[in-house]
């Protein structure tokens, strides 16, 4: 099988370039061949992914973190629009890793590798976001108003990796000045809800997000669903509330938290919107952010 190695180095606070040579050295041990490529700029896993797929590679494999692997995801999925279809491989290297725990792939990298050489084809959906017009795939997930502020958080961070990293990113934005609750109108599958003052909302195609919150402890990246976690008018004790709770999955079924399933969702800001996409920013001041699912999209190697 033809496989190409994207890898991005900086993934991870740097993990995936210190990694990447016992990877090399798991992978030969394997027997497993490849061709290896580094990204170079963001958006550049875009192009590798469908450049490959359009040269004739079978299997394109995603090494660095969730915005890795969402580049090689769009990559892909616009390379199987021009009739060159090419499966995913994942090696987690990330702070993250969400994408990988929603398909089953070994946060490890020995057992990532392992999987590569004697996993199989498994088939799932994927999402489109598209912002004031503006579109692109997802894979695991996209978060808006509390959420998507915890992620902007932790660029500014620069020792800490990983869940940790969320965690703290996390306390760091209850200690400053709130923008949420959010003012917004969110219909799933044409069904307008009432109008919502939202704290964090999580449009989810996997259980978890940040590494460690399971935000949608029952979505499945193969159902032909979404399923969208709604969090209304919390403050500082609401969120402080939530988060033991959101790392369990036990936030479900109580007040003010609601969960959804839909092919479609519609979210429209009274105001901007800052919003998440696997992991990367999305947008700092959307206002119309329209969802769909695209079922059985994807071929993972898993």
């Amino acid at each position: 099988m033809r496989t190409k190695l994207i890898v991005n180095a900086t993934a991870g606070r740097g993990r995936a370039g210190e990694l990447l040579p016992q990877v090399q050295a798991c992978l030969a041990g394997f027997d497993l061949d490849y061709d290896l490529v580094y990204t170079q700029r963001p958006g550049h896993g875009i192009d590798l992914a469908r450049q490959a797929a359009a040269a004739g590679y079978e299997r394109v494999i995603a090494m660095g973190g969730d915005g890795t692997t969402n580049e090689v995801v769009n990559g892909l999925v616009l390379a199987a629009d021009d009739g060159y279809p090419a499966m995913l491989g994942v090696l987690p290297a990330g702070s993250g890793n969400d994408f990988a725990y929603a398909v089953g792939i070994p946060g490890d990298l020995k057992g990532a590798c392992q999987r590569l050489a004697k996993g199989g084809v498994c088939t799932v959906d994927v999402g489109r976001v598209t912002v004031d017009g503006q579109s692109r795939i997802f894979d695991y997930g996209v978060g808006m108003g509390y959420d998507a502020d915890v992620l902007l958080e932790t660029r500014k961070m620069k020792s800490l990796r990983g869940f940790l990293m969320y965690l703290w990113a996390a306390f760091r934005v209850l200690a400053t000045d709130s923008k949420w609750p959010y003012p917004m109108r969110i219909t799933v599958d044409g069904q307008p809800l009432p109008h919502r003052e939202v704290t964090l909302i999580m449009i989810a195609n996997g259980p978890r997000a940040g590494g460690g919150f399971l935000l949608a402890p029952d979505a499945q990246p193969d159902d032909g669903l979404l399923d969208v976690c709604v969090a209304d008018r919390l403050g500082r004790l609401g969120i402080l509330w939530l988060l033991p709770h959101a790392m369990r999955g036990t936030h479900t079924g109580k007040k003010p938290v609601t969960m959804l399933r839909g092919r479609h969702i519609l979210i429209e800001g009274g105001r901007g919107l800052p919003g998440h996409v696997d992991g990367e920013v999305l947008c700092t001041q959307g206002r119309r952010i329209e969802f769909e699912i695209l079922p059985g999209r994807l071929q993972v190697w898993c």
